[in-house]
């Protein structure tokens, strides 16, 4: 069942407290994206993925942090 407005303005409130002055973006980057998901309701793992690897232009390899599926 979809969240009402209400709902989600009460946890994209809590979000934002809750994540205020984080500085550690490698270390928390996982969680940060998980949390502001849940803000809809929705999990993550259903619409994005993390570490996507990419072959760059220069033929080497790498990884993209987010990807939406």
């Amino acid at each position: 069942m979809p969240l009402s407005w209400n709902e989600i303005r009460s946890r994209a409130i809590s979000f934002v407290k809750e994540w205020e002055g984080e500085s550690r973006e490698c270390a928390e980057k996982d969680n940060f994206w998980n949390d502001f998901f849940n803000v809809f309701g929705i999990s993550r793992r259903r619409v994005a993925t993390f570490e996507e690897p990419v072959k760059k232009l220069n033929n080497n390899y790498g990884f993209i942090d987010q990807i939406l599926k």
